[in-house]
């Protein structure tokens, strides 16, 4: 393991809040990593923890304690700590978004697996959907359903509360969200352009989201007015895909029913998500964990630690060489 992914597997090993000596000492006893003859192992714990909260890692979240010391521990670990520890200082991207210097040799679609890794880490699946598979060729199919879909489960956390959501309204047990995808906006017309292609694809949605690598900053005041006018999020992507941030959030709507089915007859990879969704959800209890399996199977691939995030950018020539602008 890296560093970064001892820390990591220690956190979630831990599964509670901690602080870095005791990352240290796991590290340690489960000869995650090793530190040589390094003099200050704590130090540098202490410091790649708090890299992950100053480079915006949302995977990795802290508690300023008493005293001034922070005490960290893995977002995805956030539903088995207890609310009243959590109610505390929490903190996490406190930085605004490092701009980088982007070479023009990568695809768009190299960069569905950061988005799908960066929903992962969100707790939601994703799935990319091919125009050119959708039924007809009229290249207008590409206005008509975004490059990727997802799903989020409310995840509560006691059977009564399960039963009782379901019982009033089935709907409210999960999110449905499109994603359009670019790989750079650089001016007014092309953000228009793309937001509401945005706008059209995720008319069926509960959220919609426009998501490029790069946007220019003399965009920051028309996305606002765009955002704010039609509610359509947007998400800056990073090569590291858990330093993506969503600069505005989506505005959430009733999903349009009617529409899903005319999405489902046009692609057979909608329609075959629709059905993987509600699989899962209408699922006896004991056959929960098969569907879920299934339906993660199912869905896009992602990363699952930085090594893998780093030989792939390299690979498809995606920059991660940062700069202060």
């Amino acid at each position: 393991m890296t560093l970064k992914e001892a820390v990591l597997k220690s956190l979630e090993d831990i599964n509670d809040i901690t602080n870095y000596l005791a990352v240290l000492n796991h590290i340690n006893d489960k000869n995650y990593y090793d530190f040589g003859g390094a003099k200050t192992p704590g130090s540098t714990i202490s410091a790649v923890l708090g890299d992950f909260i100053r480079n915006g890692d949302t995977r990795v979240k802290r508690i300023k304690q008493e005293g001034g010391t922070y005490s960290y521990y893995l977002t995805k670990n956030e539903q088995n700590i207890g609310i009243e520890i959590l109610s505390g200082d929490t903190e996490t991207q406190i930085v605004k978004p490092i701009k980088v210097n982007k070479k023009k040799t990568y695809e768009e679609r190299d960069l569905h697996i950061l988005l799908s890794s960066y929903l992962k880490n969100t707790d939601t699946y994703s799935k990319t959907i091919f125009h050119e598979q959708s039924n007809g060729k009229d290249n207008n199919q590409i206005w008509t359903h975004p490059d990727m879909v997802g799903i989020k489960f409310l995840n509560l956390q006691t059977k009564a509360s399960q039963n009782f959501l379901k019982s009033i309204n089935r709907v409210d047990t999960f999110k449905l969200s499109s994603y359009e995808l670019k790989r750079e906006i650089n001016s007014d017309s092309e953000l228009k352009k793309a937001f509401f292609q945005a706008v059209s694809n995720s008319s069926w949605a509960n959220y919609g989201y426009l998501v490029a690598f790069e946007f220019s900053d003399s965009l920051n005041e028309e996305m606002g007015r765009l955002n704010q006018s039609f509610g359509i999020g947007i998400i800056e992507l990073d090569a590291n895909p858990y330093q993506s941030k969503v600069l505005y959030p989506a505005i959430f709507r009733d999903l349009d029913f009617k529409t899903i089915d005319k999405l489902c007859k046009m692609n057979k990879e909608f329609e075959k998500f629709i059905e993987q969704t509600e699989k899962l959800m209408t699922a006896n209890e004991k056959y929960v964990s098969g569907a879920e399996k299934e339906l993660d199977e199912f869905c896009d691939s992602y990363f699952t630690n930085d090594t893998e995030v780093e030989n792939y950018c390299k690979e498809k020539y995606i920059p991660t060489e940062q700069e202060e602008i």
